[in-house]
């Protein structure tokens, strides 16, 4: 009886394991405003899969992933794999009529108070919530002197010569104010770590660090300087020595405004990463499970697998690793961020998998891409890119800046990596494979290293 159930067991598991399964869309009644979407799922190897009697190619791993055209209104598609068999109803909206009207500036007769109303709120170069646009971010409390509006943002003075945009979300309106703040004077410090300079100020003002040679330290709104802009040209390349910039800070405590600039490492011969700090960041977790792979693998598991091989290889290299996290628990992207500087760390690796809007295909999207937002943590991502181009064999997918929340933090050099398509059946096969994990880690860890002795 008990050899009869085993094999009765295994009969089904093997059945189940060949299932038709669709991971995507992820209902068998949706609504999709595009021109085509796809499916993803599998199904079995041995058996013709079709959507509505074309013939869809799978892949020896079981999944696959077919684009499909959709038309106005009510689209059906029946998906037969051997004596399965789904039925999917995808709506396409009709288009909505009406022009849309860009919101247009309204210029103050006097200029209006107002405070910042909420930490890490970014002032901008344009009335724009996203792309790369951002001047800084702007701790509570800082004023500002306003005086105009676009749309959802205020117009902000930045010294006499120079304007910025904020959300109106994140101010608050005061009745009166300052228009000029007045710099007392300034501290240089040299520790062992960081250049740090100390500006003593009589109240918050807005600010900019530019990565430039000379780096650029400006204070915006202060009394008595050319354009009412205080600037601190630092000849970072002279102070050091030729090297990379590896990481700065800025900051208000109470008046005073801080910087600290990370100083140049010198990287053992034998071991380059010895003594390096690096925060390891498994995207997604918790009640985010990111994209799902064709097989019905979650983002944040695989992330997170890959996120364990790093971390051991990059330890086994004398590194001194964090992790945002090591199970599967919430995070949000702030903490992590945060949890990066409380670290001090020098390099941020966010791991995540990639997927695809529905008007895009996924047979043709297959490799590995890297995001940045500073341009101090570009060549860290190419000479990671390199290695694992020339370790792995994977598509060189593009280096990219991108206003992604945990690459805009400047404390470390921060990156995140896509390391393959889950939702191409080639990629998904590689990216739940052991020896393919364990061989993208080694190849971020040559990266890093290459970047620190060479570059």
């Amino acid at each position: 009886m008990k050899k009869l159930f085993l094999i009765t067991l295994l009969i089904f598991l093997g059945q189940a394991a060949f299932a038709l399964n669709i991971v995507y869309p992820k209902q068998t009644e949706v609504t999709i405003n595009s021109a085509s979407t796809f499916f993803v799922g599998s199904a079995d190897t041995k058996k013709d899969l079709t959507i509505n009697g074309n013939k869809v190619p799978v892949h020896s791993s079981g999944g696959f992933a077919q684009t499909v055209p959709l038309v106005t209104g009510k689209n059906t598609f029946t998906i037969k794999s051997g004596n399965d068999t789904l039925t999917y109803i995808i709506t396409r909206p009709q288009a909505s009529g009406g022009t849309w009207t860009p919101p247009q500036l309204k210029e103050y007769d006097d200029m209006k108070y107002a405070t910042v109303s909420s930490d890490n709120s970014p002032i901008r170069t344009t009335p724009v919530d996203g792309g790369i646009n951002r001047i800084a971010n702007l701790q509570k409390g800082i004023p500002l002197v306003i005086d105009g509006e676009k749309g959802n943002f205020y117009r902000v003075i930045l010294g006499a010569v120079k304007e910025g945009w904020i959300s109106k979300s994140n101010v608050k309106m005061e009745e009166s104010g300052s228009s000029l703040a007045e710099l007392k004077g300034y501290d240089y410090l040299d520790t062992d770590e960081f250049y740090i300079f100390v500006f003593h100020l009589n109240r918050q003002t807005p600010w900019e660090l530019v990565e430039s040679n000379p780096f650029l330290i400006k204070l915006y709104n202060v009394q008595d300087q050319p354009d009412n802009t205080y600037v601190m040209d630092f000849p970072v390349q002279e102070a050091l020595g030729g090297k990379k910039l590896l990481g700065y800070s800025a900051n208000f405590s109470g008046t005073d405004f801080i910087v600290k600039i990370r100083k140049p490492i010198l990287p053992d011969s034998p071991k380059p990463l010895k003594n390096i700090k690096i925060t390891i960041d498994p995207g997604h977790g918790g009640s985010e499970a990111g994209a799902v792979g064709c097989l019905g693998d979650l983002e944040k598991n695989i992330n997170l697998e890959f996120a364990k091989y790093l971390e051991d290889e990059l330890k086994n290299r004398g590194a001194s690793v964090s992790m945002t996290r090591t199970g599967d628990s919430d995070i949000s992207l702030n903490d992590r961020v945060e949890f990066t500087n409380d670290e001090n760390s020098m390099i941020f690796i966010s791991l995540h998998g990639n997927a695809l809007p529905d008007n895009q295909d996924p047979m043709k999207h297959s490799g590995t891409e890297i995001y940045y937002y500073y341009n101090q943590a570009k060549p860290l991502a190419d000479w990671i890119m390199n290695a694992m181009v020339n370790e792995l064999g994977v598509n060189n997918r593009g280096i990219r800046q991108q206003s992604f929340a945990v690459v805009r933090n400047t404390n470390a050099l921060s990156l995140l990596i896509e390391t393959g398509y889950l939702i191409n059946p080639s990629d998904n096969a590689k990216l739940i494979d052991k020896e393919f994990q364990k061989k993208t880690a080694k190849a971020i860890a040559d990266g890093i290293e290459n970047y620190l002795i060479k570059y």
